[in-house]
């Protein structure tokens, strides 16, 4: 797993700015750089949905079409996972819809970055199993 330590920056949240941040820097170093190249069968996770990949998922295809000879699906998708500590349905949502279900693993925190209760449905934030079990459309496979 990829993960971001600590930062010493205090105009950056660490959960809220810093981990996210770290996470899409990191799937974009990986699409610019040729890690799997020299390391073809290393696998590694990107955690917190991949930050904000998911939601630039069309950004990330068309970068990778102008610097790769593959698509983005083939050059890293066969390495590259994401986890489901998003916080929220709708980020398990679209996390489900536009990265394949292969390459998403489940994850959860007891006691996470976000550790209260959400006031419109009564459960705990890192909930990440209700909001994958949410997620009608998904198939029980996949599930």
């Amino acid at each position: 797993m990829i993960h971001v330590s600590s930062l010493c920056n205090p105009n950056f949240h660490a959960t809220g700015a810093h981990y996210i941040n770290g996470d899409t820097s990191v799937f974009m170093q990986l699409l610019a750089g040729n890690l799997f190249k020299d390391f073809p069968t290393l696998k590694l996770t990107i955690p917190h949905g991949g930050g904000a990949v998911p939601y630039h998922w069309g950004r990330y295809r068309g970068l990778a079409q102008d610097m790769k000879p593959l698509p983005l699906r083939a050059h890293l998708l066969d390495n590259v996972f994401f986890d489901t500590c998003v916080y929220h349905p709708p980020g398990a949502e679209l996390l489900a819809k536009v990265i394949p279900a292969k390459n998403i693993l489940f994850a959860s925190k007891t006691i996470g970055a976000v550790q209260g209760i959400d006031p419109d449905t009564g459960h705990h934030y890192d909930d990440t199993r209700r909001y994958i079990n949410g997620i009608a459309w998904l198939a029980d496979e996949d599930r």
